[in-house]
């Protein structure tokens, strides 16, 4: 090719020059002489493309001729319509909204502990009991006050309807009935709360103080943590750009790396409130735990669709390159002969990532042969050669 290179170009010379001495560009630019300069340029230019032409027809003559030439070896993707299922990944922590612990209402010692910790109990269930300090005692002595009172109101009740007996006798002994009652009522209520009892049905998980010790309400008393393993969710944060898509009722892919277990739930609520520190706001979704292998405070890996398209073209990130005005583009193959094509640089515009692959909004069409490897050697309008051609993802 060089040879034949050389010799176009001495024909060219010594056509121009037609056996006539031609002054060289040093003595044009010697005369000083506008004319004489613009004139040797423009015979210059003339040569210039003629040279061009001619090493076109050569290199265009050396291509069909040459069955050893170099083709850039490619393989490529069939785009065609998928659906695509974004998640927006979080972590969270495990809650329970009956995870508590129990406090005594009255002070004293702490006489009886009904309960083990693992043990499951019952809403209701008394748990333990507190010395009430001879208030039994009382209770039994307004008992019977209480029934004095009743059997001599009933006997002035009597009287009465018989007319027998004044009014105000009546109405004191109604009086005094009702106080007593009262009374009875107001100091069995007391004492219930000596007895403490569970507020939900649950499993004792700790059991703080032993018996003997003496306990009174506020801080640092708690006697029980009662957990319900069966009303679990997951809380977590969200950035607030995601509040129209990430709503209640959206699926989510709950992983427990620990725990070696992934299930598939639901957001069950989503807050209302932005948190002004940190632009978020808070989301509960569901977990199901039928084995009770699921704790509070457990961490937990959340994927939550956010967005989903039926009808995406979806390409690998790593065939798409970028151009100086910043602007992303990739290759397909024109003109496909057999395995051979040609491959044509495509300005293409992208939507949302998952992994390794990412949605083109616009710029590819299904059906188009888009070049996978080999995308990053490739220049436009050059011949390839295809190896094989895949799907689109």
């Amino acid at each position: 090719m060089r040879k034949i290179f050389i010799i176009a170009v001495t024909t060219v010379l010594l056509i121009s020059c037609g056996g006539k001495k031609e002054q060289s560009v040093e003595q044009v630019l010697a005369t000083n002489d506008l004319a004489q300069i613009r004139a040797k340029k423009d015979n210059l230019d003339k040569q210039q493309q003629v040279l061009a032409d001619e090493l076109k027809l050569l290199n265009a003559k050396i291509s069909e001729l040459d069955t050893n030439k170099k083709v850039s070896l490619i393989t490529t993707i069939a785009a065609k319509e998928n659906q695509f299922v974004h998640y927006l990944e979080l972590q969270g922590n495990v809650q329970t909204k009956k995870n508590v612990l129990v406090y005594p209402e009255m002070a004293g010692q702490l006489v009886s502990i009904f309960v083990k910790e693992g043990q499951q109990v019952t809403k209701g269930q008394a748990l333990a009991r507190i010395d009430d300090g001879g208030m039994s005692n009382q209770l039994a002595q307004l008992e019977a006050n209480s029934a004095l009172a009743k059997t001599t109101y009933e006997r002035q009740k009597r009287l009465w309807e018989q007319k027998i007996g004044s009014e105000i006798q009546f109405l004191q002994a109604k009086t005094s009935y009702e106080a007593q009652t009262n009374a009875v009522s107001n100091l069995r209520k007391t004492i219930a709360k000596y007895t403490i009892r569970a507020p939900f049905t649950g499993i004792i998980d700790d059991v703080i103080k032993e018996q003997g010790t003496v306990v009174a309400p506020g801080p640092g008393s708690e006697i029980f943590r009662i957990v319900n393993l069966g009303d679990m969710y997951i809380e977590t944060d969200v950035p607030e750009n995601y509040i129209t898509s990430v709503k209640k009722g959206k699926t989510v892919e709950v992983d427990f790396p620990i725990l070696g277990k992934k299930i598939n739930s639901e957001v069950r609520q989503a807050g209302n409130f932005i948190n002004p520190a940190n632009r978020t706001f808070k989301v509960e979704i569901s977990v199901p735990n039928k084995d009770r292998s699921i704790k509070p405070n457990l961490t937990a890996k959340l994927k939550i669709n956010d967005y989903t398209n039926p009808n995406a073209i979806l390409i690998p990130q790593s065939i798409i390159s970028e151009n100086a005005n910043g602007e992303q583009y990739v290759y397909m193959v024109d003109s496909i002969k057999g395995n051979k094509g040609v491959a044509k640089q495509v300005i293409i515009e992208t939507g949302k990532t998952q992994g390794d692959i990412i949605e083109v909004i616009s710029g590819i069409t299904s059906g188009m042969h888009i070049i996978n490897e080999g995308a990053r050697s490739v220049k436009n309008d050059q011949e390839v050669k295809i190896l094989n051609v895949n799907s689109a993802k």
